[in-house]
């Protein structure tokens, strides 16, 4: 290891971008909760400001992957459509099988100009985590339980409101509805044998309502289904502790622009659709495992400098003060305060260790190893 790289992997790093982070976080959601007067004045106005201030959180995490890890990312597209990415609104649908797959499509989304009011489908748990969490609620974000019975009205009336928009934005959603291991893929496989669909290699079974309801409420509204198969080179396997730590990653997206009007309106309709779009992502993929690239032409979009600008920002405003605090703890010779210190050290490696858990395909949610069993019977 090089000492740069030896550099990156240590603690203290780690620290300092956590405590960024979170200090950040806290003052942009204390903003962002004083933005709720603008909403009866001026909604669009509202929306504006909290786009910038979402940005100011996900870029954070962003410029880690882009420019702390320098991982890469290769586009597969059609020429054709490329000059259209980030000037329309769209449906992402992006598999769900890497730790830092949703970390690549928010890349996708900044190197086009549209992370600050991108939006996901995502579960209801996660609007109670703090940072992220809340500040997605202020933007708008689509939240489910995941139980049909109850998100049918809820995420139809979320997204309903997203109609009027003012910013441009990729709406990302991860069909298959949880992260893929080899146990849910076993269970899913043998849901898709009961219903006498084909077998998936590399995918679990979409879940097609929350999709068809998203093309029914966003229709006229968004331009197209942008289909987003993931995967990386060498048979890497991307952790967020592997990014934190300084890794560099190469990703290959292959980005698929699809217009909205191909897909039916009918429920059935474009449940099958959804369907057939799985079985051929199965196929891109298993393009890839054997020769090691996927269709189209390969593209690079320039990263963009906000990202490492706006950590900057954040960095020069809070390390200062938060160094001077650390310098007269330790000065001060008291045992009290020097294990205060080191309590304080102690509860910021586990809010490391716990945020990256977060994203961990060990810990993932037992949805799709118990939800499915109970389907089938």
């Amino acid at each position: 290891m090089d000492l740069v790289g030896l550099l990156k992997s240590q603690f203290l790093c780690h620290l300092v971008f956590c405590y960024v982070f979170i200090a950040s976080g806290l003052i942009v959601n204390t903003i962002q909760l004083l933005t709720l007067v603008l909403w009866p004045i001026n909604k669009q106005l509202f929306r504006k400001l909290n786009c910038r201030l979402s940005y100011c959180v996900s870029s954070q995490l962003v410029m880690l992957l882009e420019w702390w890890s320098g991982t890469e990312c290769v586009i597969y597209t059609d020429p054709r459509a490329y000059p259209k990415f980030g000037k329309e609104n769209a449906i992402v649908v992006l598999n769900h099988k890497f730790e830092i797959d949703f970390l690549c499509g928010w890349s996708l989304a900044e190197r086009f100009g549209v992370l600050g009011g991108s939006k996901v489908l995502a579960k209801k748990e996660l609007a109670y985590v703090p940072i992220i969490g809340w500040m997605w609620y202020f933007t708008e974000m689509v939240f489910c339980t995941r139980k049909w019975e109850q998100d049918r009205k809820t995420v139809s009336k979320s997204l309903l409101h997203l109609r009027d928009y003012p910013e441009k934005y990729f709406f990302l959603i991860h069909c298959e509805g949880t992260r893929f291991t080899e146990k849910k893929h076993q269970i899913s496989m043998q849901v898709a044998q009961a219903k006498g669909l084909p077998s998936l290699k590399y995918h679990l079974l979409p879940r097609t309502k929350g999709f068809t309801v998203t093309v029914r409420s966003l229709r006229n509204v968004v331009s197209a289904v942008y289909d987003c198969t993931l995967n990386f080179r060498n048979n890497e396997n991307p952790t967020l502790l592997g990014v934190l730590n300084g890794k560099k990653y190469h990703a290959d997206l292959y980005v698929r622009r699809i217009p909205l009007e191909e897909v039916p309106e009918d429920e059935d309709q474009c449940s099958a659709w959804l369907h057939k779009l799985y079985q051929e992502k199965d196929a891109f993929q298993e393009q890839y495992y054997r020769m090691g690239t996927f269709p189209e032409t390969a593209m690079v979009p320039p990263r963009r400098p906000w990202t490492l600008l706006n950590w900057l920002f954040w960095a020069s405003l809070l390390l200062y003060p938060f160094f001077r605090f650390l310098v007269s703890m330790v000065s001060s010779g008291s045992s009290l305060t020097l294990a205060s210190f080191v309590l304080v050290l102690f509860v910021a490696s586990m809010g490391v260790r716990w945020m990256i858990g977060v994203t961990e395909i060990n810990k993932g949610s037992a949805y799709g190893n118990v939800d499915s069993k109970q389907k089938q019977n």
